[in-house]
Parts: C-alpha cells; sequence; structure tokens
C-alpha cells in the first residue's frame, strides 16, 4: 500500500468526540520517546505529520489522520516517563484506555518498543492490559538501525522470549527505522491486508 494522502483531522482527550466509528482505525502508542511520531512520518511520507520532539511527553492528545480518504491513524499519548505531573500522567492513561475500551472500529493497537532495550516494565504491563481486555494488538520494535544485525536479532529474541511467560502465542512483530525505512512496506502490506478482509465480510 501507497500513502498517498495524510490529512489530520481532530485532537482531543474525550473518545466520544473522536470522528464516527465508520472507518478501519489503528492506533499507535508506546513508551515516552520511542520514536512514535518520526515511525508515523516515516510510514506517511510526511515531515510533520506527527509532532516530534527530543523531549519526551511531546503528543498529549488523541490525534486522528485520515489515510488515503479510507482509514484512520491514531496517534496517542506516550505512556511511562514525562516531564509532567504524576496526575497529568494518570489523566493521560485514562483517556487512552478509555478510547480503546470504547471505539468500536479500532482495529489494531500499534504497540512500538524501543529495539535497543530490555523488556521494560511499562511496556509489558501496557501489552498485559490489553491482552486481559481482549484487544488486537501488534508489536513494532523501532529504531532498528541504531543496532547491529547481531544485536537486532539477540534483542528481539530475548522480548519474544519473555512474552512466552505469559502468552501461549506471540502477536505480528515488525522491525522498523524511521531514519531507513526498514519495515515501511510490510506494515503498511500488513494494514492493507486487514482492511482487504474486513471489507470482504
Amino acid at each position: 500500500m501507497q500513502i498517498k494522502t495524510a490529512k489530520f483531522i481532530i485532537s482531543n482527550t474525550d473518545p466520544t468526540k473522536c470522528p464516527k466509528s465508520q472507518r478501519t482505525e489503528y492506533a499507535f502508542v508506546g513508551r515516552s520517546n520511542v520514536g512514535k511520531s518520526s515511525l508515523i512520518n516515516m510510514l506517511t511520507n510526511h515531515k510533520k505529520l506527527a509532532k516530534t520532539s527530543g523531549k519526551p511527553g511531546k503528543t498529549q492528545l488523541i490525534n486522528h489522520f485520515l489515510i488515503n480518504d479510507d482509514w484512520y491513524l491514531v496517534d496517542l499519548p506516550g505512556y511511562g516517563y514525562a516531564q509532567v505531573s504524576r496526575t497529568q500522567r494518570r489523566k493521560w492513561q485514562d483517556f487512552v484506555r478509555s478510547y480503546i475500551q470504547s471505539r468500536d472500529n479500532l482495529t489494531c493497537v500499534m504497540v512500538l518498543v524501543d529495539s535497543r532495550l530490555e523488556p521494560q516494565k511499562p511496556d509489558m504491563e501496557f501489552i498485559e492490559w490489553l491482552g486481559v481486555n481482549g484487544v488486537p494488538f501488534t508489536l513494532i520494535f523501532t529504531k532498528s538501525d541504531k543496532l547491529t544485525k547481531n544485536q537486532k536479532a539477540k534483542n528481539i529474541a530475548h522480548y519474544k522470549k519473555e512474552l512466552l511467560k505469559s502468552w501461549e502465542e506471540l502477536p505480528p512483530i515488525f522491525v522498523t527505522s524511521s531514519e531507513t525505512g526498514e519495515g515501511s512496506e510490510e506494515l503498511l502490506a500488513y494494514i492493507d491486508q486487514i482492511n482487504t478482509e474486513l471489507r470482504g465480510q
């Protein structure tokens, strides 16, 4: 799939104000500073679609983008560390979880994790929460260009091993880099395949 158009639709903290549930929706989320905005910009071939920052906690709203006038890409606030109060982080967590649980057209949650790091507690807790609530998700490793091929394989294998301690089978997994474009074609083809299958139902 080639993304030809990516239009900003709305930002808010109230799931009831999100666009009507008439199109498939893919939400991107991860720990603060995981490279989420850079990945979104790379996928859409739009340098400034999602705001990027070296400062964690830049995204503070639910941001809807309409892709190819066909499906929604949703940029969610990061969880974990951010230079804001604990109360504000809790507020973000509450409305993000409310959004995930209330959107009938939410097709898949794209959970981004830093490929350079060992499994982090906030990531594992969020993945567990998705599982408990029966929310379909995909695991996306970011910043793969920062690792050698062997380091990348080792880190991902470690992550899979940790997941299999709690899960009977692994979710779909993609390895990406916003710098090199690695994984973009595969990830977009995956989304396109899901959309095509849903249209055929």
